[in-house]
């Protein structure tokens, strides 16, 4: 079974899209969850996960929408989520109120979820701990998270840790848009990156009054 990883889509639809053309064939298809958040597309994201029934954890950004709650995050993130509050409707309000920080998937040899295992909004940041192991993955084989946008992946005896990187605000100096490719039959990973049309991005974040920082970070991957 192949499955495609995806997290951190942040609203960005172009960036999605592009991904999605340039995965290879899969069997599934799984989200680490931050679908919305600073881009300007947070209800055509959560469509396009939900009319293709993408396994998806709640990110800390999806959490902050369903709860009207901007304490703790920076300006220009504060403005994602007033952004996406003003976007969605009921029903994709009430779809990521349903998401939950972790579950499993494909067969239940798969752990989703978005920050590390213990607390959503904890970053792991460049490596993963032995903790990890086995501890975290128990009897599944892989273990995918994502929040800090940034692409790795660990090999364990007990099986791999993954981070997809993100869809939509790369975060380590690659400007491309960052997905991953497991194989659960051969326990191997491709990483991708894929360029997209950052500049159509940046134009629709001037459109939608979105502090122009995020339109930047995107061309600098930072």
């Amino acid at each position: 079974m192949r499955v495609g990883l995806i997290s951190d889509v942040h609203g960005n639809r172009v960036a999605l899209e592009a991904v999605l053309a340039d995965m290879p064939t899969v069997d599934e298809l799984v989200c680490a969850g931050d679908v919305v958040g600073y881009n300007p597309w947070p209800a055509e994201c959560v469509d396009e996960l939900r009319e293709r029934a993408v396994p998806t954890v709640c990110g800390n950004h999806d959490a902050a929408v369903v709860e009207g709650r901007t304490a703790g995050f920076n300006h220009t993130a504060r403005a994602g989520l007033e952004h996406a509050r003003t976007q969605l409707s009921d029903d994709q309000l009430e779809w990521l109120s349903n998401l939950p920080v972790e579950r499993l998937a494909c067969d239940d040899r798969i752990r989703l979820v978005h920050g590390h295992p213990d607390d959503p909004d904890r970053y792991t940041r460049y490596t993963y701990p032995d903790e990890f192991s086995p501890r975290l993955l128990g009897d599944e084989q892989v273990l995918v998270l994502g929040h800090t946008h940034v692409q790795g992946v660990r090999q364990f005896t007990e099986g791999l840790v993954v981070n997809p990187g993100s869809v939509g605000q790369p975060r380590d100096g690659d400007p491309r848009a960052a997905y991953a490719v497991v194989d659960l039959e051969t326990m191997s990973v491709d990483l991708f990156r894929i360029e997209y049309d950052v500049d159509a991005v940046q134009a629709a974040v001037r459109d939608a009054e979105l502090p122009a920082r995020i339109g930047r970070r995107l061309a600098r991957g930072a």
